[in-house]
């Protein structure tokens, strides 16, 4: 299937290493996995019948193990640039916390070089988000994170987000961070309105950010739906992985065109295609299937992108002309 200049502007990279990544990493490492792939990809995937958001997180323990050395991280953010390059892609947002990368000595900034070396080993369009944690303990980390970011941006580091068990760790605990990435003056989307509800998209929205990592919640309060629509923030959807949380009971019974009817600036993403084994054409696809989506609206989706991904203006006018191109 065929769709004008896919973009994903949420696509978290330990969540998306493919098989083949995967036994290339292991190789590189000396690391033991499976032989058989239906048993390796039993520690990559959710199934459909996955409970919540805290069992979906459980799959990224393994990929990260996998991700401890420079030589891994580049090598992970080439081959998945290559990848959606492949898949019909023209841009992507890549994110990741440098601090899972660190437990074997390596630094949170040779986590984010080493992934900006990968990053210029490809010709794709892509840059890097950053993520903080949610958590109790890792508040100096998090820190870091925000400041190293500041240090990188420009330089294939995008913006910041924050990521994690969003129920157990309300928004309103990392204002710090979101302060300080004002200070800095950089960019910055926030993980919100999907394990917990409208009171962290206000949160999120009073730290000021301008895009949501889903958002979707945010349509039990139409108050604040209003409010996103007058401050033009965008949601990063990402339905399969919302299905796989069971925010939704199936595709059918997703918010899409309540959000679009509402006027909300809508874009399309994976999440993780690894854990939910699902690419941004097949994305689109479940959606055409269960909105009848005509093509305007289709292209829609992919402008909204553009507008709101961290590029610069001229980058920003190339992936417009090539969506208007596109047949």
């Amino acid at each position: 299937m065929k769709t004008p200049g896919l973009i994903d502007l949420h696509l978290h990279l330990d969540g998306s290493l493919s098989v083949k990544t995967v036994k290339e990493l292991a190789a590189m490492q000396n690391i033991e996995i499976p032989e058989k792939e239906e048993e390796l990809l039993k520690l990559l995937r959710v199934n459909d019948d996955c409970k919540d958001l805290t069992e979906y997180l459980e799959k990224f323990a393994f990929p990260c193990m996998l991700l401890q050395t420079k030589e891994a991280v580049a090598v992970s953010v080439y081959n998945l640039q290559e990848e959606l390059k492949e898949q019909g892609l023209i841009h992507a947002e890549i994110r990741f916390a440098p601090q899972l990368h660190t437990d074997k000595g390596l630094s949170q900034r040779e986590v984010i070089e080493a992934a900006i070396d990968g990053l210029g080993r490809s010709d794709f369009s892509a840059q890097l988000i950053l993520c903080c944690m949610r958590g109790n303990n890792n508040r100096e980390q998090n820190l870091e994170t925000v400041k190293l970011a500041k240090d990188y941006l420009g330089k294939g580091v995008c913006a910041v987000d924050i990521a994690g068990a969003e129920a157990l760790f309300p928004t309103k605990n990392f204002e710090e961070l979101f302060t300080l990435a004002k200070e800095l003056e950089i960019p910055y989307t926030i993980h919100a309105g999907e394990a917990d509800g409208p009171e962290s998209v206000y949160k999120a929205l009073e730290f000021g950010t301008k895009r949501l990592g889903h958002g979707v919640r945010s349509l039990e309060d139409p108050a604040l739906v209003e409010k996103i629509v007058k401050e033009n923030i965008t949601l990063e959807v990402c339905p399969t992985s919302n299905l796989h949380t069971c925010m939704f009971p199936c595709m059918e019974e997703y918010p899409l065109r309540r959000l679009m009817e509402a006027g909300v600036r809508v874009t399309i993403n994976t999440d993780n295609m690894t854990v939910s084994n699902i690419s941004l054409a097949k994305e689109y696809g479940k959606l055409m299937a269960a909105f009848n989506l005509t093509d305007e609206e289709i292209k829609g989706f992919a402008k909204n992108a553009v507008y709101a991904c961290f590029a610069d203006e001229k980058t920003k006018a190339e992936l417009l002309e090539k969506i208007e191109k596109a047949v």
